[in-house]
């Protein structure tokens, strides 16, 4: 099979200065306090820095944006770096890059293949078979699903892989409504659970669980995608 022709790669200066910078303060002499980081240790950074540039996307300015991006960036090269150094199965920065261009041009047919896919909507379709191929050792469409995602989250995916094999999760209520009057009505029942000593985010894992169980079974049944297996109350 031919192997696709790739955009030319060009030189970013900056980027290959900030990789230098992080290294001089993990190396013998620099930083105590970076040399010491750990894959575990800052993980709370990621998903601070994580949340902190979503704030900044919703509510701040472009340069907000730029510097919080900045702040992720760092703790990829930073996460890569300590994979570096590792004496099993160490990796680098380039490896993570090379990793993520194999998996883009894999999950892009459409572009660098001859798959034909013209709308969003047929490359959305589409976006399940070719995670599929390329992680062929998954046997469910739950794999890969953080388990630690908030429920809100999670339920969000769950839906998306329900809908993909019929379960369809029946509506409280289908009247039409805009994205606000959702944020008053989640707002609305997590007041009423609270006034009830209920906890909205175990509530809503525990019927996530259900939703769970009607994937693995249809799967298990072997239902096609959107064959209108079942319908969970």
């Amino acid at each position: 099979m031919t192997e696709p022709a790739l955009p030319a790669a060009q030189p970013h200066p900056n980027l290959d200065q900030l990789i230098a910078v992080l290294a001089h303060l993990r190396a013998p002499g620099g930083c105590a306090w970076d040399a010491e980081q750990t894959h575990e240790s800052l993980t709370r950074y990621l998903v601070e820095e994580a949340h902190e540039l979503i704030e900044a996307i919703e509510h701040g300015t472009s340069d907000d944006v730029l510097e919080e991006l900045g702040d992720v960036l760092y703790q990829v090269l930073f996460h890569a770096d300590i994979a570096a150094a590792r004496a099993e199965h160490p990796f680098t920065i380039e490896d993570v890059a090379a990793r993520s261009t194999a998996k883009m041009v894999g999950r892009h047919p459409h572009v660098f293949g001859d798959v034909t896919a013209d709308t969003a909507d047929e490359v959305a379709a589409n976006w399940e078979i070719w995670k599929r191929q390329e992680k062929p050792a998954r046997t469910s469409v739950l794999d890969g699903v953080p388990a630690s995602l908030s429920a809100l989250l999670r339920a969000e995916k769950l839906l998306g892989k329900a809908d993909g094999l019929g379960v369809a999760v029946a509506l409280a209520d289908p009247a039409p409504l805009d994205e606000a009057e959702l944020g008053r009505r989640l707002l609305a029942l997590v007041a009423a659970g609270r006034a009830q000593g209920l906890e909205a985010e175990r509530a809503l894992r525990s019927a996530l669980a259900e939703v769970e169980f009607s994937i693995r079974r249809a799967e298990a049944q072997g239902e096609s995608p959107s064959s209108g297996a079942e319908v969970l109350d």
